[in-house]
């Protein structure tokens, strides 16, 4: 019997850990509002190593529309804005010597229609690793039968993986309906 539970646990586990890096990759695609995730990907040469940029200034949104970066030693400013110049972000920062602000504009429908496309395909993906989950855990179970485990138990077993699936797509779901709505907002 405990047999059967570690197999519905990893599968859980499994589908926990694929809506959970939806949610992180969902947090980085931007939304017309200012956040500080889309900065994470950034790095920054800091003494010799590539550091995320997090690392090196304080970055906070003083209003909907702007992201502000003070970094903590001055001569880092060049390399975090020339950072921020080549990376895919697409936004060029204003710097006035002290700090870096990074104005948000507004998206554009077509821009708008883009990202939802990307976080479909990441709710796909996040999908993908739950069914995959289940299945692993399916096949699993249908082995155990060999080693003893009553076909009861074993339907009953498969019965509860396939309702964790269920909650688990729902919940991608819900997160990429939120996502949509927050991209289409205007």
């Amino acid at each position: 019997m405990a047999d059967v539970k570690q197999f519905i646990d990893a599968a859980r586990d499994k589908m926990q850990m694929s809506v959970e890096f939806l949610d992180e990759a969902l947090s980085h695609i931007r939304a017309g509002k200012a956040n500080v995730k889309i900065l994470d990907g950034i790095k920054v040469e800091y003494y010799g190593s590539n550091v995320p940029i997090a690392n090196v200034a304080s970055i906070n949104t003083p209003d909907a529309k702007t992201i502000v970066i003070q970094p903590w030693e001055k001569p880092l400013i060049r390399d975090i804005e020339k950072a921020i110049i080549n990376s895919d972000l697409g936004i060029t920062p204003e710097n006035n010597g002290e700090i870096i602000r990074i104005g948000i504009p507004p998206l554009t429908e077509e821009r708008r229609k883009t990202l939802v496309k990307q976080s479909k395909q990441e709710a796909e993906n996040a999908k993908i690793g739950v069914r995959n989950a289940r299945r692993d855990a399916i096949e699993g179970l249908k082995k155990s039968i060999k080693e003893g485990v009553p076909e009861d138990v074993e339907k009953d077993a498969e019965n509860d993986v396939q309702k964790i699936h269920d909650k688990f797509i729902k919940k991608i779901d819900e997160l990429f309906a939120a996502k949509e709505r927050e991209i289409m907002t205007v």
